[in-house]
């Protein structure tokens, strides 16, 4: 939360575009905080995408949509929320297709669990870039709390629920532990 992924995400999309270089944006359907496959960072920036579920089959996607040209990346917003199945099928995109894809997403959730996709991501990646926020108190921000309308710490519920600054704030291990200290950002 709040370390820039989305950013650095259509970043990297603006890269490979302005090189004439052809990329595919996808995020899943169950974030519907925004506009169905449209991806949108907290300063702004957006991009549309191919919206994605459980069901959806990677490979089979890109191989198809490869023979109308070639596809010099893959990126993926809300990577956490892929199923252990998707992320094989990327790493066939990968092996097989020689595409890189770049995904970017939550290791946890608010009780410390990881997601199925990040878990499967963690361990089959190649290479891992950590895109670091920082905690209320200063330390490396490692966690997400997620809290109520009033801002009090949720320690319980359904792994998923999808939410921005007003649902979860990134907190280092001991302010996850203690949920101490903290005051929710208000918004202008």
């Amino acid at each position: 939360m709040n370390a820039g992924k989305t950013t650095t995400l259509l970043q990297s999309n603006y890269n490979y575009n302005e090189r004439d270089l052809r990329t595919v944006l996808f995020t899943p359907s169950i974030d519907t905080r925004y506009d169905s496959g449209h991806i949108v960072s907290r300063i702004g920036l957006h991009s549309t995408a191919i919206s994605f579920d459980p069901t959806f089959n990677f490979f089979f996607y890109i191989k198809k949509i490869e023979q109308l040209g070639k596809i010099s990346c893959i990126l993926i917003d809300e990577a956490q929320f892929l199923t252990k199945v998707q992320v094989m099928q990327l790493a066939d995109v990968v092996d097989f297709l020689d595409i890189p894809v770049l995904t970017y997403g939550l290791r946890s959730d608010f009780q410390g669990e990881p997601f199925e996709g990040s878990q499967y991501l963690l361990a089959l990646a190649e290479h891992l870039v950590e895109i670091k926020t920082i905690c209320h108190c200063g330390r490396k921000a490692t966690m997400n709390l997620r809290i109520d309308e009033s801002g009090k710490v949720v320690r319980e519920g359904e792994q998923i629920e999808v939410g921005g600054n007003e649902r979860y704030v990134a907190v280092c291990r001991l302010h996850f532990k203690t949920g101490e200290n903290f005051t929710p950002k208000k918004n202008n």
